[in-house]
């Protein structure tokens, strides 16, 4: 028998199965204590319906049939977050923003709001789930921005969220968070997996339509990973992560984008007036001192996306204080750790295995790529024997297992950067011609660079 519009069936929040009764596990998917109540909407969307009741159905086309669209982009004002964006905000997309509590979400999106309204006067629809309207405009007068026009709408509920949006036609659409909206379609409580799912697909479904764009922002867990289902990461354009360096410096990561490069890193510094780019990224990871260097301590040039930094490694090795050494390592993971020791170790005779080993990196940027290895190798020998490189120098390559110093990609960019900033001694795997006071040197192997570095002129 159908049932009445607006009765109360049983969903399962893992699944999506609904039944007219409540059972201890779904018959769907097995789950035990998933079927929750909930009511159906009147008012809830068909998407397989159109409204005069008759069927939708999708239809295959060839590639010819189909006809390319112009892309366009809205400029967020803010250079650090349009570089992670892949130049701006692509119309027509939906961007999921992930960070811990307190990182500045919520202040980076209400600027990104004040500057697009000031710059391209488009029209924004705050959408808040965990604020007041007086709470938001407060921080707004707080950071001095101009808010005025911004529309906000301060509720969890998602069919009020489309009807504000099919009356406004926001040209931008900010929603804080996405785990507080909730459907009656989907139960009654906000946050649970069928919820994100369901919310979210309406939402993005509403700006894929349109010339507008979406952004939702994410809590995230202990771990500092997005919180929720992975499938929301898959509905969006574009997955972004908050990261804190200190109280201040602030870096923003795209880990999925479909209309730009995930290797961008947008460095902030959050201040009384809110968030600001960072003019000169290189002093952030980079310790000035007016003596030469201590023991331990390496720079290396990395590449960022389209930009290169000098970054400072620093290593500290102690002897063990159990039968097994360790290796503390947060910015560079640890087995790559263990692997430059490990080879070291054999084609250099200098012993870590009795050895407890911290790693750490200047500014708390994380370092990925294996153009560190040298670097690595030359703080963490240098530590070991306690003997300090040449001030001003900086080392680059790939160690294989093998003990050689292999070449990296964008080797010239990488000097060029590193003469411009005042290093006298560059130490690179292949020769590299360049005009200019800086000393290059090419090694081959782990021996011939502590050799070059360490032993050099002795």
């Amino acid at each position: 028998m159908a049932k009445k519009k607006g009765s109360i069936v049983y969903k399962c929040s893992n699944c999506g199965y609904t039944q007219p009764g409540w059972l201890g596990r779904c018959p769907g998917c097995g789950m035990w204590s998933t079927l929750e109540e909930c009511i159906l909407d009147p008012n809830g969307a068909q998407a397989s319906q159109k409204s005069d009741g008759t069927s939708v159905k999708a239809k295959p086309v060839t590639m010819d049939q189909v006809s390319l669209e112009k892309w366009e982009r809205f400029f967020t004002g803010t250079d650090e977050f349009d570089r992670v964006l892949g130049g701006g905000a692509m119309k027509k997309s939906a961007v999921l923003l992930g960070g811990e509590p307190g990182i500045g979400k919520s202040t980076l999106l209400i600027q990104t709001a004040s500057n697009l309204i000031s710059n391209e006067k488009a029209k924004v629809l705050y959408i808040s789930g965990e604020e007041s309207a007086s709470q938001i405009k407060g921080r707004a007068v707080r950071l001095g921005l101009n808010v005025d026009s911004m529309s906000i709408l301060c509720t969890m509920r998602l069919e009020d969220i489309l009807d504000a949006l099919d009356s406004l036609n926001p040209q931008v659409v900010i929603v804080d968070s996405i785990q507080t909206v909730y459907s009656a379609e989907a139960g009654l409580v906000p946050g649970t997996v069928n919820q994100l799912k369901y919310c979210g697909n309406e939402l993005i479904a509403w700006v894929k339509e349109r010339q507008s764009v979406l952004f939702m922002t994410c809590h995230v867990t202990k771990d500092g990973i997005l919180a929720g289902p992975k499938s929301l990461e898959h509905m969006v354009d574009t997955v972004i992560s908050f990261e804190r360096s200190t109280d201040e410096v602030r870096f923003l990561r795209a880990s999925k984008n479909r209309f730009g490069s995930v290797d961008e890193l947008g460095i902030f510094e959050m201040s009384e007036k809110g968030l600001a780019s960072v003019p000169d990224p290189s002093a952030l990871f980079i310790t000035r001192r007016d003596s030469n260097p201590p023991a331990g301590v390496a720079c290396v040039p990395v590449f960022e996306g389209s930009r290169v930094f000098v970054v400072e490694i620093q290593a500290l090795t102690v002897p063990a204080k159990g039968a097994i050494n360790r290796v503390y390592s947060e910015k560079i993971d640890s087995a790559r750790v263990s692997r430059v020791a490990a080879v070291i170790e054999k084609r250099a005779g200098i012993k870590f295995s009795d050895q407890d080993i911290y790693i750490n990196v200047a500014g708390g940027v994380r370092l990925t790529e294996s153009a560190i290895d040298a670097a690595l190798a030359a703080a963490l020998y240098s530590a070991r024997t306690d003997i300090a490189l040449p001030p001003k120098s900086v080392v680059l390559g790939e160690l294989s297992l093998a003990g050689e110093i292999r070449p990296v990609s964008k080797l010239r960019q990488r000097v060029k950067t590193s003469a411009d900033m005042g290093m006298l001694n560059i130490v690179v795997p292949e020769k590299e011609s360049f005009s200019g006071n800086a000393r290059i040197v090419a090694v081959d192997s782990i021996k011939a660079l502590l050799k070059e570095v360490f032993l050099a002129g002795k």
